[in-house]
């Protein structure tokens, strides 16, 4: 059995495009945190359509929903670390790296002005628009987590095997150094 790994960074900073390039080159499972808390906003009537889903402004309500209630957070943090202690998966979170020990834990760090781009071609919306969607969702993440765990995200970057600067790296360039890492671990 293979270990964990984790993918974690700032919103729209390229973790998908990478968790799953890891898994396809490993042969391991890919699982999103945000694809789980989708399910579970979904249970609370929202309509969580596309993977782009937390840039609209029911995903940015729903991150304020969660900020009122911490069971959204608890019940896809608990699911992932079963998840990540039985090894073999590519996972990609924003609070899993503090919450475990072991595997493999790679963070993508960049500019919000490149995670706005990033965010400006994948969902065809204004460049002022999305800057301000990736502050935002920073930020509240941010609290929620200060909040629910009492690490700060995107501050606190000791728990990471490998710190991957995206700016000026295209995503073929980020998953080559991200498959380096891994093969050193593994």
């Amino acid at each position: 059995m293979l270990k964990s790994i984790i993918i974690s960074g700032p919103p729209a900073i390229g973790k998908t495009t990478i968790a799953k390039g890891l898994a396809k080159e490993f042969s391991l499972m890919h699982l999103s945190g945000g694809d789980i808390l989708k399910e579970l906003a979904e249970e609370e009537g929202f309509e969580t359509k596309g993977d782009d889903w937390w840039d609209t402004q029911e995903g940015i309500d729903f991150l304020s929903k969660r900020q009122e209630n911490s069971e959204f957070d608890k019940q896809v943090d608990d699911k992932l670390k079963k998840l990540f202690s039985k090894g073999s998966v590519v996972i990609t979170s924003y609070t899993l790296p503090w919450l475990v020990e072991g595997g493999v834990k790679i963070w993508l760090d960049g500019s919000k002005e490149n995670s706005a781009q990033r965010m400006t071609t994948r969902d065809n919306l204004s460049k002022n628009d999305t800057l301000e969607i990736v502050q935002k969702r920073y930020n509240k993440n941010k609290v929620i987590y200060k909040a629910l765990y009492g690490f700060e995200f995107g501050e606190d970057l000791s728990v990471f095997d490998k710190i991957i600067e995206t700016d000026n790296l295209n995503a073929e360039q980020v998953l080559e150094l991200a498959k380096s890492t891994v093969r050193k671990y593994f």
